[in-house]
């Protein structure tokens, strides 16, 4: 019988005009701090993001989301915050307050298998 692992996820989120208050979910970010699992994964649906807004800064929003991941997987092109302990990146990543890249609040659950549970949670909220 396999151990259910406690995790938490939060999920990324695009505001593409921040005075309508609509966001379009991009990524999902999971934890588990038994398990030492910090994951992190994204996808730019540029033509929903335009059909929102179409002076949307794409490039910029690539730029954003690859130095979360830098910082998610503490890759030194993350900087200091990379070099944090994983809870301590997750809980910075899900605090961020931005106005156009926003997560959602942390929720959790129980698995088995913490990288079936990623890839179902990104199928169901992100894709």
């Amino acid at each position: 019988m396999h151990d259910k692992h406690l995790y938490e996820y939060a999920v990324i989120r695009v505001v593409p005009k921040v005075e309508r208050e609509e966001f379009i979910n991009v990524g999902l970010m999971l934890y588990s701090k038994r398990q030492k699992y910090l994951r992190i994964k994204y996808h730019i649906p540029s033509k929903k993001i335009k059909a929102f807004c179409s002076e949307f800064d794409l490039d910029l929003l690539k730029i954003n989301l690859d130095a979360l991941v830098n910082i998610c997987e503490g890759k030194k092109e993350g900087g200091p915050i990379a070099q944090f302990e994983k809870d301590e990146r997750f809980r910075w990543i899900s605090a961020i307050k931005s106005s156009s890249i926003q997560t959602s609040r942390p929720h959790s659950g129980f698995s088995n298998d913490l990288d079936a549970t990623f890839e179902k949670l990104y199928s169901e909220l992100v894709e």
